[in-house]
């Protein structure tokens, strides 16, 4: 037994595959609290009190009912629809979203894949959900789908131009792409964040990467590809059962990877802010997944508060206003330290 159990964990697929089950079985149990979650601020923030029955209490386990419903529920086709095209398009818009994980270092125990431009493997692999959302828009067959499919693909192309900049600006401090050297640079004290680092270029760098991020989610003030006023459902209007549900878990996991990003590169990561005080692999996860957890508890705090832009107000802010202030943070973060 013990020689077979050497011989499984020696063999390299099998540890291939060991580390990218990991990120999921961190991603299920999220997005299903995280749903639950979005209810409950929503209800307290319209003094309501949202899921109190299922499960007990605070109607905890009214999501786990959700997709046991939508398991059951008949996965219909248009029958003008583009049956190939519709049935992977959720499968690839969620792999794109997970893809993502294998370089985010939970802690400095564990990461995916610890290759040295992790960064900009996110940065790319992360663009597959496009393609996803334009494959879902275009094979139902239905206006409001293609028309929710080409908004997001105009919105997300749109925004990773200031994301990318506004990443690239601690990637000038690091001198790196490597998310968990990058990580061991902000060791100590919460003063040693780069948020906190060429004041104020980095922070704000920081916010263009806040708002931009919220637009690579689809999330409110930028979430005109699934405008329900408009366009009942966006991309996913003919969407049912667990394809649908696959939607919504790649929209949370997205959330969460934008997330971790932004915790690893300005907020010290697994980094304790507390310096040698609480700290250590252990300690790392829980402080990792925390900062992560208050960035996702932000954006939705924002979609109940902001209204939803227009689309021209959304290339505006994007062209406009992001981008010549991401080009103006390089430009200082530059200068300081060529100074």
């Amino acid at each position: 037994m013990e020689q077979l159990l050497k011989t499984i964990f020696e063999n390299d697929l099998f540890v291939y595959v060991l580390m990218a089950v990991v990120p999921l079985m961190w991603v299920l149990p999220y997005a299903l609290f995280a749903v639950w979650l979005e209810r409950k601020v929503s209800a307290h923030m319209q003094d309501r009190l949202g899921p109190m029955r299922t499960g007990g209490w605070h109607g905890w386990a009214q999501t786990i009912a959700d997709i046991l419903k939508l398991i059951q529920k008949e996965d219909i086709v248009p029958k003008a629809a583009d049956r190939k095209l519709h049935f992977l398009a959720p499968f690839v818009v969620f792999i794109g979203s997970y893809a993502a994980f294998a370089a985010i270092p939970f802690s400095s125990a564990y990461i995916g894949s610890n290759i040295n431009i992790g960064l900009f493997y996110i940065i790319a692999v992360s663009s597959l959900v496009v393609v996803g959302i334009l494959m879902a828009g275009w094979s139902s067959n239905n206006k409001w789908s293609l028309l929710g499919a080409m908004r997001s693909a105009a919105q997300i192309v749109s925004y990773e131009i200031p994301t990318a900049l506004a990443l690239l600006s601690i990637v000038m401090i690091a001198g790196t792409l490597d998310l968990q050297e990058i990580n061991h640079m902000q060791t100590g004290w919460f003063w040693n964040w780069y948020l906190f680092k060429k004041f104020p270029f980095v922070f704000i760098a920081f916010v263009i990467y806040s708002v931009a991020s919220l637009a690579e989610t689809n999330r409110t003030p930028f979430d005109i590809p699934e405008a329900e006023s408009e366009l009942v459902a966006g991309y996913h209007t003919e969407y049912s059962g667990m394809k649908f549900a696959l939607f919504f878990l790649a929209e949370y996991a997205n959330m969460f990877a934008v997330s971790a990003i932004g915790a690893t590169l300005f907020l010290g990561g697994w980094n304790s802010p507390f310096g040698n005080f609480m700290s250590g692999p252990l300690w790392g996860v829980f402080w990792f997944l925390s900062k992560g957890m208050f960035f996702v508890f932000v954006q939705m705090w924002l979609r109940w508060t902001l209204p939803r832009l227009r689309v021209d107000q959304l290339m505006y802010v994007s062209w406009k206003v992001l981008t010549p202030w991401a080009f103006a943070c390089i430009l200082g973060v530059g200068f300081w330290t060529m100074l």
